[in-house]
């Protein structure tokens, strides 16, 4: 018989919905991706299904974990890097760029959600503004440790500019995007070399 669970002990059943949804959610939309469209994907019964995830709304919550967990984790891995603090916010603008052209092609995971959970109190939208609450804080804290004059305010700037450059990227080509992200980030960061 196969295992039911992976080496970090979370069920494969469940790992192969979030993953399955995960690549349809970010490449189609969320809402027009049904239960059973996953639940067929993914090889799993209907039953296995509303064992892990409740309803749909969890497993967007789920979906949108994860994208949070990886960017954290990106965020983790230059931190460790053991760079300087003026370094390291080059780390983060590149690790950012390299992020939207390897791993978000269409768009951003998250203003793709909110866009189609439109009230604020659900708990997508809250998901969606924990991340982004995150997001920013930690681009303040980097900032401030690399003694940037107003770390508040560039990081408020980088924020923006992630986000126009997740949508400009998929709309104009990461490859066209990509020079002037950089730029612009390296400028509103004040780390320019």
């Amino acid at each position: 018989m196969a295992p039911r669970s992976t080496s970090t002990g979370t069920s494969e059943a469940r790992e192969r919905l979030l993953r399955t949804a995960s690549e349809l959610f970010y490449r189609e939309g969320i809402h027009s991706v049904g239960v059973d469209r996953i639940i067929g994907e993914a090889g799993v019964t209907r039953a296995t299904f509303y064992r892990h995830f409740p309803g749909k709304e969890d497993l967007v919550e789920a979906y949108l974990g994860v994208e949070d967990a990886n960017i954290r984790g990106a965020f983790a891995a230059a931190e460790a890097s053991g760079a300087e603090p003026k370094q390291l916010v080059g780390l983060v603008i590149e690790g950012l760029a390299d992020d939207v052209a390897r791993h978000h092609t269409r768009g951003c995971p998250f203003i793709n959600a909110a866009a189609e959970y439109p009230d604020a109190a659900s708990g997508v939208r809250r998901a969606v503004a924990g991340h982004r609450e995150w997001f920013r804080s930690e681009l303040e804290s980097v900032l401030t440790a690399a003694e940037v004059e107003d770390p508040v305010g560039a990081a408020g700037q980088l924020v923006l500019l992630r986000d126009a450059a997740m949508v400009g990227g998929y709309l104009d080509g990461w490859e066209r995007v990509r020079p002037a992200f950089t730029a612009a980030a390296v400028r509103a960061a004040g780390v320019e070399g």
